[in-house]
């Protein structure tokens, strides 16, 4: 008698994994979620839902519902024998990933990202989905060993080295076909071997930021039609983060209608299948699949509003410490340079020609890590002041134009080494 009262639901995961559970007869979608957090050992999911697949389309459970009600005459007269599929979706989109406290559940937006990169039909981005493959390859590979995917003599090896990844599994379909396999293949390992020494959670944290710049990952999509009698649904609505994206989708190709933030949107309401969006002077209507689906999209809209106005500080905060991050590693690329660059200044004297630089010494010691140590007067700290931010205290520093260009562009070369290898020490530690 026991038994006919569970019901045997299989929950599966972004990164292909599933939980197996046995919930009540008459159990909410609360008790499958409170066991997915019991199984994978995290207090909060924060930015999944969980969704069923109907008519092609992910609709996100409300929680508080039965959910005989999703499943219908089939949920009271199945038993454990056939499990009851529901799906472990991102329900809200983010601009970077440490707004995700969980590095489990930081793992699982990235594969189910990774899966959107993969369907994505932004044409206009493949420099970035070049760049989106490298930060995939170092987070789920690591680091490319020096050699590998390399071209190197004798054929079979040759292969065996360049082919240590699929592009099928970091590459859309319409890429692959656009370039070729061996293009991928030969040009993939040099964007990936540039980013060896770069942790694996960097390169997750890097991969999500990233893969907010296509216009057709971080967003969940619905289908609706422009009217009522149409056969094929060819509006796209997706709900990201900022807002609602409206598309229209030709020949397989997406073309962006509308963009509204949410500052935007007056209201959204539906009546049936007819669903309604009322937006900066204007009100677009389109046609969903049912009732059902026009009732689920409200509430995830509602839902995904919601979670901007109470996670936007968060992310506000998060940012100032970013840029504060990158303010530091340029200070102290800087400041290493320091002597290198004025040794470079001392090579040319007012009139802007170049004296001997061979015998120029410099105030530098070794502290015991190898690390080069500035021994700076507090004249060197002026001129390290007027350097940075352009402001001389004595009066502006009469060197010609053509000085400052030679030093400049020795200076740019310098710090980009210099931001590149404190980054990495900083991701080190």
């Amino acid at each position: 008698m026991r038994t006919k009262q569970m019901r045997h639901v299989s929950v599966l995961l972004p990164n292909k994994q599933h939980l197996d559970c046995s919930v009540r007869r008459r159990a909410r979608g609360q008790e499958v979620m409170k066991t997915v957090l019991r199984s994978l050992g995290v207090g909060d999911l924060q930015v999944f839902g969980l969704a069923l697949l109907r008519d092609n389309e992910y609709l996100f459970l409300d929680l508080e519902q039965k959910l005989r009600k999703y499943f219908g005459k089939t949920w009271s007269r199945n038993s454990l024998k056939v499990p009851f599929i529901v799906f472990l979706r991102v329900k809200f989109y983010l601009e970077n990933g440490l707004l995700i406290l969980s590095s489990k559940v930081q793992q699982l937006y990235y594969w189910e990202l990774r899966q959107k990169v993969l369907q994505s039909q932004d044409h206009q981005q493949e420099a970035l989905l070049f760049q989106l493959a490298a930060s995939a390859l170092q987070a789920e590979v690591g680091d490319l060993e020096r050699g590998e995917g390399a071209e190197d003599e004798g054929g079979d090896e040759k292969k065996e080295r360049v082919q240590y990844f699929l592009p099928e599994d970091y590459f859309p379909p319409w890429l692959i076909n656009h370039r070729g396999r061996n293009f991928l293949l030969q040009h993939s390992p040099v964007l990936h071997g540039e980013l060896r020494g770069t942790p694996r959670r960097r390169a997750i944290l890097q991969f999500i930021k990233e893969a907010s710049s296509l216009q057709d990952a971080a967003l969940t999509f619905y289908r609706m039609k422009q009217g009522k009698n149409e056969l094929r649904s060819s509006i796209l609505l997706g709900v990201a983060l900022d807002g609602v994206y409206i598309y229209q989708e030709v020949e397989g190709k997406q073309r962006v209608l509308f963009a509204f933030t949410w500052s935007e949107i007056d209201r959204f309401t539906f009546q049936g299948s007819r669903f309604e969006i009322a937006a900066v002077d204007s009100k677009l209507v389109y046609y969903t699949h049912s009732a059902f689906h026009s009732k689920h999209i409200l509430k995830h809209l509602s839902d995904s509003h919601r979670f901007y106005v109470n996670s936007k500080d968060a992310a506000c905060y998060i940012q100032q410490l970013e840029d504060m991050q990158t303010c530091q590693l340029h200070r102290e690329a800087y400041i290493c340079d320091m002597t290198h660059l004025r040794q470079r200044l001392r090579c040319y004297n007012l009139t802007g020609s170049a004296s001997d630089c061979s015998n120029v010494e410099t105030d530098t010691t070794w502290n015991k890590d190898g690390a080069e140590e500035e021994q700076s007067p507090l004249s060197e700290v002026t001129w390290l002041a007027e350097f940075l931010y352009g402001a001389s205290v004595d009066g502006p520093l009469r060197l010609p134009s053509s000085t400052w260009a030679a030093v400049t562009m020795e200076m740019k070369q310098v710090l980009c080494k210099r931001v590149g290898a404190a980054s990495r020490s900083f991701d080190s530690q």
